[in-house]
């Protein structure tokens, strides 16, 4: 029914008047750019950025709010390191960032909405959230759009016409890492489905793609989900309880980053043979991939947690030096590397207890070149000066 509406207002922006509004943003990307958006979640919105010629309350410096939803996960803190030891200080170097404040709304909707709105009230002149359920903080995106506050949603998205989202396409990714797990386990047999957070866009979008490619497969069956809450100790202790009390033979586990290690642990420590699981990330698991090379033949970089903040940050900058995003969400593949690469960086003596990421570096995940295809007038961000 989504779709059908989704399909439905297309065309009646097209057929009433509106089909220059329309072409305004999709039809401006490059060709390789726009490709990235095929079979993204229909409920992601693709119109015409309500900042294409945004300005800001004041000029730079600005104070950023990081509205948090959670922090208790190694994902989360790997986006906090790079948020404040990387590019806070290089952003203040450069005099277009005076601080970055930080709220934790530990997965409370209505607190986090509560600490948008002070932040917009404290003086906030752009607030950047993470991994949110995409329909709750609306009011709250629309209060800080009614008082000149730019919103960015990173690793996730909102439906608010007034936000602007940033992440990979995670329902193509779900689909694909799915696919190629089903595949590497013979096309067949069974499957446990590890969740990340429940209601979270990001999360939904993963196992929306990840059911449509077992659904490709006849003899690939669902037969378990589990919630990890992209927690490695709640994936552990979940998982630990489906293998405790379901006697089915599993052909792989779908599960989705940020706690693989988790998943992992609860296999060994049950005593089955470790059957094929999806990589998005993790260290730790990703040394059992380097010491067992016969395990799996391919991995994925999805969601790396530094570079995915990295992004949503440097579209916020962007954003305020009146760069101007042409579409809502500005959104990047996800891509397959070979076990022997994405291992490459795992030394020979690590821990399967590494709780850091494996990830591509922000030259690949997000390039200036590429950044610049998202975005009218597009500028270096860290070498911007107002009047340029």
């Amino acid at each position: 029914m989504h779709r059908i509406l989704r399909l439905a207002f297309i065309v009646i922006v097209a057929f009433g008047g509106g089909l220059q509004a329309f072409a305004q943003g999709l039809d401006e990307l490059p060709p390789d750019i726009a490709a990235f958006y095929r079979g993204l979640d229909a409920e992601q919105p693709v119109a015409p950025s309500a900042y294409r010629d945004f300005k800001p309350r004041k000029g730079p410096p600005w104070t950023i709010g990081y509205a948090s939803s959670y922090a208790g996960n190694t994902y989360r803190a790997a986006a906090m390191d790079r948020l404040m030891n990387k590019l806070l200080p290089a952003y203040k170097a450069a005099g277009l960032v005076s601080d970055v404040i930080v709220t934790q709304s530990n997965l409370n909707d209505a607190t986090q909405i509560q600490q948008i709105r002070q932040l917009v009230d404290q003086g906030a002149d752009a607030i950047i959230l993470c991994c949110s359920n995409p329909v709750a903080l609306n009011k709250a995106v629309e209060y800080a759009y009614k008082k000149g506050v730019l919103v960015v949603s990173w690793s996730g998205y909102l439906t608010s016409p007034y936000a602007i989202n940033t992440s990979a396409n995670y329902t193509d990714g779900g689909y694909q890492v799915a696919k190629q797990l089903i595949e590497e386990a013979g096309g067949e047999g069974n499957f446990l489905l590890v969740s990340g957070i429940p209601g979270a866009a990001s999360s939904e979008s993963f196992d929306n793609g990840a059911r449509k490619a077992l659904a490709e497969f006849p003899d690939a069956k669902l037969v378990g989900q589990v919630a990890g809450n992209w927690t490695d100790q709640i994936a552990q202790t979940e998982v630990q309880k489906w293998l405790a009390t379901n006697s089915n033979d599993l052909a792989g586990i779908i599960t989705q980053g940020a706690q693989e290690n988790g998943v992992l642990k609860a296999v060994l420590q049950s005593g089955r043979k470790v059957m094929p699981m999806s990589q998005t990330g993790e260290a730790g698991a990703a040394c059992y991939m380097k010491k067992n090379p016969d395990w799996l033949k391919y991995a994925f970089h999805m969601w790396p947690p530094a570079d995915e903040m990295e992004l949503g940050f440097n579209v916020l900058i962007r954003t305020l030096e009146g760069q101007g995003p042409k579409v809502q969400s500005v959104i990047r593949s996800v891509y397959r590397v070979s076990a022997a690469d994405y291992t490459a960086k795992i030394s020979n003596d690590c821990s399967f207890d590494d709780p850091s990421y494996v990830e591509p570096g922000i030259q690949d995940w997000f390039p200036s070149d590429r950044a610049a295809g998202y975005f009218l007038r597009p500028s270096d961000p860290l070498t911007w000066k107002p009047g340029n």
